[in-house]
């Protein structure tokens, strides 16, 4: 009898050391198993996630190559040097309105404030204001409004200190009179070799919002805070160890208007991993964080050195985290039944064989997801959604190519900017969705009136390039104003008839010399004397810069 319940007991003893030996088993292959799934997941959503990241940073150095070329330009420009010669000769004293009223009385002054208004209005900037050496804007776009910046004694605004010490400046801030957070971009403005002022211009962040459209994506400043999110409610937060907690009290509020920054809630998730999966080796999830909302720990990409002061941030959640944290309980109560008898041998020789394939579909799954994302980036890059014609990145690439091309083979080339004609008011009017079509309208107008060689870009906004290979500057002004004659004979089916769409263009040559931005340059200037000259017309700009004898008033643009 003893014998018996000895042999009953060691019997029970070696099933449950049997079932210790699988279930150890049991974790030891579950957890190897879905770290090798981690691992493929994360490398997948890696990579997806830095080209996400680097393409929104190429988006924010090209718009701010673009923006800053407009106030460096305006810098060189004769209007703008007399205009702070004559307020270095006489500097209006007294109160704030005092100094507006005097300096909106002198002629020189508003032929300025008009000159800057134009410029403004097809720039795509918000504002543009003249500051003189002793800090005193002396014109603006804006100073036929009730908020003018005429008058503003500005030395104390740390986007303009620098500047008047001669440095060229691009930061973040929010504008003391305005009240409305955006880039201000100043340029220095010599006469004679003399530091007489600076040109100032303003990018408000509600037109920088194409930046942040991937969900996680944020933009931080030189100081880290966040000045714009795809998520708005984390703008206004300060990164972790952010520059801006050591700024004094005076420089927080004249930058940004507030004294105290909640900080962003973004913390390593090593810990957290770990408590949820302590199967995952630790130098895996070192790069992951987590914050608030999130269901899943993220993946955290960020690209400096935007040559602006500004950094791209990209917090992606591991969207397989779930169904690894899923599978690993599942492969653990699997693996021990398995093992538990010897005769369910081919059941986990045959389990495992599954998960194999089933890790081997899931990897081959991500990494065409991955070709997809890639192949839809490169699309977004190359072509404008909305419009159909070449992104502003892509035609200028196909710009400096065009011109190394034309120099190569001794041929011309032609460069047109168009700018539809009162585009603001049809949006105002009819609605954005209607401005939108008279943007495809006038795109596919391009597209059927070209040739196959020619390429028209979308530049911004209501304004497109138009590159002309191998063409001269007088067969390029005959096949621009062909194609404005067009837009305004051929009435687009989905606008309302009252639109009277029209378009203003100019042109001009490539010279022996010509940077991308020079060309540019021209025709922009060229643009410009269209709109001056009632708009719904074409103008050419000679490659040697001269003007036309009728136009001679407008080159100082």
């Amino acid at each position: 009898m003893n014998r018996r319940v000895l042999r009953q007991a060691a019997g029970y003893a070696g099933i449950v050391l049997i079932a210790l030996a699988c279930w150890f088993a049991a974790r030891l292959i579950a957890d190897r198993m879905v770290r090798q799934e981690f691992g493929a997941a994360l490398a997948a959503q890696r990579q997806i996630s830095r080209s996400v990241v680097d393409n929104m940073a190429e988006v924010i150095a090209s718009d701010l190559a673009m923006s800053r070329a407009i106030p460096q330009t305006m810098a060189q420009t004769d209007v703008i040097e007399r205009a702070l010669a004559l307020s270095a000769r006489d500097t209006p004293a007294g109160t704030e309105s005092v100094r507006r009223a005097s300096l909106l009385k002198v002629p020189e002054f508003a032929a300025v404030d008009a000159f800057l208004h134009d410029a403004q209005g097809f720039s795509g900037l918000d504002a543009i204001w003249i500051v003189n050496g002793n800090g005193l804007c002396i014109a603006s776009s804006n100073a036929g409004e009730r908020m003018s910046y005429v008058g503003l004694d500005l030395r104390t605004t740390p986007y303009l200190a620098n500047t008047l010490l001669g440095a060229f400046a691009e930061t973040y801030g929010v504008g003391g009179a305005s009240g409305e957070p955006g880039i201000f971009i100043a340029a220095p403005v010599y006469d004679d070799g003399l530091l007489v002022g600076a040109v100032v211009a303003r990018i408000g962040i509600t037109r920088l919002r194409h930046w942040v459209t991937h969900p996680g994506s944020f933009v931080a400043d030189s100081n880290g805070v966040v000045i714009m999110a795809h998520d708005s409610a984390s703008e206004g937060l300060a990164l972790p160890n952010s520059r801006v907690s050591e700024m004094n009290a005076v420089d927080r509020v004249s930058t940004y208007l507030r004294e105290r920054f909640a900080r962003l809630a973004l913390r390593p998730a090593t810990a957290d991993i770990l408590r949820q999966a302590p199967w995952l080796p630790p130098d895996e999830t070192s790069h992951m964080v987590e914050m608030p909302g999130l269901d899943a720990p993220a993946l955290y990409e960020v690209r400096n050195g935007l040559n602006s002061g500004l950094s791209a941030h990209l917090v992606d959640p591991l969207a397989a985290w779930p169904e690894l944290l899923a599978n690993h309980r599942r492969d653990e109560a699997l693996i021990f039944l398995t093992l538990i008898g010897a005769a369910t041998l081919a059941g986990v020789i045959t389990v495992s064989w599954v998960r194999e394939r089933s890790l081997h579909r899931a990897t081959r799954n991500l990494a065409e997801q991955l070709q997809a994302a890639n192949a839809l980036l490169a699309a977004e890059a190359r072509v404008d959604a909305l419009t159909g014609a070449l992104s502003r990145r892509y035609f200028l690439d196909l710009l400096r190519r065009e011109i190394e091309r034309a120099r190569a083979a001794g041929e011309p080339l032609c460069m047109a900017i168009a700018d539809l004609d009162y585009f603001k008011q049809i949006n105002d009017r009819f609605g954005h969705p209607t401005g939108d079509r008279a943007l495809r309208h006038f795109a596919d107008t391009c597209r059927a009136g070209l040739r196959n060689d020619d390429a028209v870009g979308r530049l911004g906004g209501e304004e497109f390039g138009i590159l002309l290979p191998s063409t001269g500057l007088a067969a390029g002004l005959e096949v621009v104003e062909r194609l404005r004659h067009q837009v305004r004979a051929t009435p687009c089916p989905d606008l309302p008839p009252e639109a009277n769409l029209s378009v203003s263009i100019g042109i001009t040559e490539l010279a022996a010399q010509d940077l991308p931005e020079r060309l540019m340059s021209r025709a922009d200037l060229a643009l410009y004397l269209a709109k001056s000259d009632g708009r719904d017309c074409c103008r050419a700009m000679p490659p040697d810069d001269t003007m036309p004898p009728a136009r001679e008033a407008a080159a100082t643009w």
